[in-house]
């Protein structure tokens, strides 16, 4: 009786918290009518929203992808002195506040030398979606790092082993074997992270500031207009982060991505 009693409160808790949530998520795209939720997605400044968040997320998560794949690898492949430290530094964008993230490249890029230099090539960040770009891809890495090295620890390195034995190069051999076998967890990392993408506000409010069409993703474009009493297009730029992240969740959870996490 006991063991069921048990049972029965961690499932009722799960309902209750599971509810809570999604009157949360339901109160948003109801607070308007249908037709109201439509006009206002297909508004000029929405799309423009929609529109720059697609770009700049997709290429902040190329850049993730990039990047986080060798780095992972390392990390899980080999030992050299330091390790903990360096993973330490690498997980810190994952457990910073975003904000925090965003002073930082705020100062990087803005009058440091470094912005200067980079703002003489034509490279500037500072009020520009080029901005968008650094913030998302600062905040996510180190989430795509953690899953793509959780990926590679869970695949046995005798695979490789064996191919470099049949004439492989260590390349050849993680680009034949290794690559093939973690495509579930480069998909799961890449899919979580377009999401955080699309949806980082912290980080590019500091570095690419909030300026409509021009800098507004759709998170900007619901603080803006919150801001300014526009409420059915910040509940316009809500409802659509809202179905992106049912989605990518769905699809995360079905490709065992949470798992992976650690």
């Amino acid at each position: 009786m006991q063991k069921m009693g048990f049972k029965q409160t961690t499932l009722f808790l799960m309902l209750l918290l599971t509810l809570f949530i999604f009157s949360l998520l339901l109160e948003i795209i109801t607070h308007t009518s249908p037709a109201s939720l439509i006009t206002n997605i297909v508004s000029p400044e929405i799309r423009f929203a929609i529109k720059l968040s697609l770009l700049t997320s997709i290429a902040s998560t190329l850049m993730c992808i990039f990047l986080a794949i060798p780095v992972s690898y390392a990390l899980s492949r080999h030992d050299f002195p330091g390790k903990t430290l360096i993973s330490t530094i690498l997980d810190m964008p994952m457990a910073l506040p975003p904000i925090v993230a965003g002073l930082g490249l705020l100062l990087i890029f803005g009058t440091s030398t470094v912005g200067t230099y980079l703002a003489g090539v034509g490279l500037k960040f500072v009020f520009t979606p080029l901005g968008i770009v650094m913030a998302q891809f600062t905040v996510n890495i180190s989430l795509m790092l953690r899953i793509m090295r959780s990926t590679f620890e869970g695949i046995n390195p005798r695979y490789e082993h064996v191919a470099q034995t049949l004439g492989c190069t260590p390349f050849q051999a993680f680009i034949k074997t290794t690559l093939p076998l973690s495509k579930n967890g480069i998909l799961a990392g890449s899919v979580i992270t377009w999401s955080r993408g699309m949806g980082e506000f912290g980080a590019v409010l500091m570095l690419a500031g909030a300026t409509r069409m021009k800098t507004e993703t759709l998170p900007i474009a619901l603080y803006l207009n919150l801001s300014s009493g526009e409420l059915d297009l910040a509940i316009a730029a809500a409802t659509i982060l809202i179905c992106i992240s049912g989605i990518t969740l769905y699809l995360f959870e079905r490709k065992g991505g949470i798992a992976k996490l650690y």
